[in-house]
C-alpha cells in the first residue's frame, strides 16, 4: 500500500479531475484502505469501438497510474459486450453497434497499448462479455426493473433527442445499465471516466445500492482538445496522437499544439502539480521561457512517456534538423493520399495540393528556384515523384508556403 496518508492520497487523485462524487466518501474509503492495509478495487470501462488508443484516453488511464502508485488495485475492463450495444453518450443518432468480430479484432491491441501506461503485474484485465454473456432475458429484466424511464431520460443526450423528436432505440437505454453492472460484477470502490461519462458512472452507483454494495465513489476527467484546439481528439477527426505514433510523428504533432492549449496539455498528460503549473504560465507570461521552448519540453515529455528520455532527445534532434536548420515553420499543414502505382510530375502534383493555382505556375516556379522538398531545391520543372506508401515530406512553394505531404 501507499505511504501517503489519506488526505494526501486525495490531493493526488483529485488534481485537474472535473467531477468528485463525492470527496467525503471517497476520503473514508481511503481512510478505512489506508488503516486496514487493503487496496481499493479502481475500474475504468474503455469500449473497444476503435483499435488505436490517443493521447485523449491516456488523461484517464494516467490517473488510473496515479491510482496504482498509491497502491490501489487496478481493474481495465474492456467493454467488448457494450461495444455491441453502443454507447449513445454525446451522439445526437442512434449509434451503430459494432458486430463481434469488429470488438474482437479491435480488443486485440487494447491491453498492449495501455500497459504503456500501466504495470501489467498490477493490472487486472477483465471484459464484461464474461459476466454479461450469461444473462438471460430474466435477468435483464431484472436489471431493467432498478431504473426508471423517467431518470433514464433526464440524460442529456435523450433530452435532446426526444425534443427534437429524433428516435431513441429501446436497446440504447440498456448501454448506462450494462455499464453501471459492470460496476456490481466488479465491486468496484471507485470508477473513473471523461467527464461525458458522468451519467453512465452514477448508475453504476445506483445499481449498487441496489444489489446491496456500498455505492462507488466516481471521478471523471477532462475531455482532451485535439490538435485544432476545437473539438475533443479524436482519430475520425485526424486531430489526435496515437500512443502507437512514432517518436517523430509524436513529436512532430506535439509541436503543433497551440500556445493556449499547451497549458493544458501540460496539466492533463505530464505530472507536473499546480505549483510546476503557474511557475510554467508565470515563466512564459514575463518572457523567461520563450512559448517555443515550452512546447519542446512538452513534446519530449510526451515522448519519453511512451519510449524513454533517449528517443525523446533523437525525436527533437531529428525535428531540429527537419525544421530548425533548413528554416522551416514548426507548423506546417498536412495532407495525406493514397499511395499511387504511377509517378506524377512535380507541377501537376503541386496544383493538386492548392500549393499553385496551376501546373503553368507551378513550372515557373520550379524553373525559378521556389520549390524544395526536405529543404533541397528541385529546379527541373520535368521532375516527377513516386507516391508510393510511407513517403513523409515536406514540400516548400515559394516562402510562405509548406505542405506536409504522407502518401498512406
Amino acid at each position: 500500500m501507499a505511504f501517503l496518508s489519506p488526505e494526501e492520497q486525495l490531493e493526488r487523485i483529485r488534481h485537474a479531475s472535473v467531477d468528485l462524487v463525492s470527496e467525503e466518501e471517497l476520503l473514508k474509503k481511503l481512510k478505512k484502505s489506508f488503516e486496514k492495509n487493503q487496496p481499493l478495487r479502481i475500474k475504468l470501462g474503455m469500449d473497444p469501438s476503435r483499435p488505436d488508443l490517443h493521447l485523449g484516453h491516456y488523461v484517464v488511464l494516467n490517473k488510473m497510474r496515479i491510482f496504482q502508485e498509491l497502491g490501489h488495485h487496478i481493474i481495465f475492463l474492456i467493454g467488448d459486450f457494450t461495444a455491441m450495444i453502443g454507447d449513445p453518450t454525446g451522439k445526437n443518432e442512434t449509434r451503430p453497434a459494432l458486430s463481434k468480430e469488429e470488438v474482437v479484432e479491435n480488443s486485440k491491441t487494447y491491453a498492449k497499448q495501455v500497459f504503456k501506461i500501466l504495470d501489467p503485474e498490477k493490472t487486472e484485465i477483465a471484459y464484461n462479455s464474461t459476466w454479461m454473456e450469461k444473462f438471460n432475458a430474466t435477468d435483464f429484466i431484472k436489471l431493467a426493473g432498478h431504473y426508471t424511464v423517467a431518470r433514464m431520460i433526464e440524460r442529456d443526450d435523450f433530452t435532446k433527442r426526444f425534443s427534437n423528436n429524433q428516435p431513441i432505440s429501446l436497446h440504447e437505454f440498456l448501454y448506462p445499465l450494462v455499464q453501471g453492472y459492470d460496476s456490481v460484477a466488479l465491486k468496484s470502490d471507485i470508477e473513473l471516466g471523461g467527464s461525458d461519462q458522468r451519467f453512465n458512472l452514477l448508475v453504476g452507483r445506483d445499481l449498487q445500492k441496489a444489489y446491496g454494495q456500498e455505492p462507488q465513489c466516481i471521478l471523471t476527467m477532462p475531455i482532451l482538445e485535439g490538435l485544432d484546439g476545437v473539438q475533443k481528439m479524436s482519430k475520425s477527426l485526424d486531430n489526435y496522437i496515437g500512443l502507437e505514433d512514432t517518436p517523430k510523428d509524436m513529436f512532430g504533432k506535439s509541436m503543433r499544439v497551440s500556445d493556449e492549449l499547451m497549458i493544458r496539455y501540460y496539466e492533463l498528460l505530464t505530472d507536473f502539480t499546480q505549483d510546476d503549473l503557474e511557475k510554467l504560465k508565470s515563466d512564459l507570461a514575463s518572457g523567461a521561457l520563450h512559448p517555443r521552448n515550452a512546447k519542446v519540453n512538452l513534446a519530449k515529455l510526451i515522448v519519453a512517456r511512451f519510449y524513454d528520455q533517449s528517443t525523446a532527445d533523437a525525436a527533437e534532434a531529428e525535428f531540429n534538423e527537419i525544421f530548425v536548420n533548413k528554416g522551416l515553420p514548426d507548423e506546417i499543414p498536412e495532407s495525406k493520399m493514397e499511395a499511387r502505382s504511377e509517378s506524377i510530375p512535380l507541377p501537376n502534383l503541386l496544383s493538386e495540393l492548392g500549393m499553385t493555382a496551376s501546373n503553368g505556375e507551378a513550372r515557373r516556379l520550379i524553373k525559378g528556384g521556389g520549390v524544395k522538398i526536405d529543404g533541397e531545391k528541385v529546379d527541373d520543372e520535368k521532375y516527377s515523384m513516386e507516391l508510393s506508401s510511407g513517403l513523409d515530406v515536406v514540400i516548400r512553394a515559394g516562402k510562405k508556403k509548406f505542405l506536409r505531404l504522407i502518401v498512406e
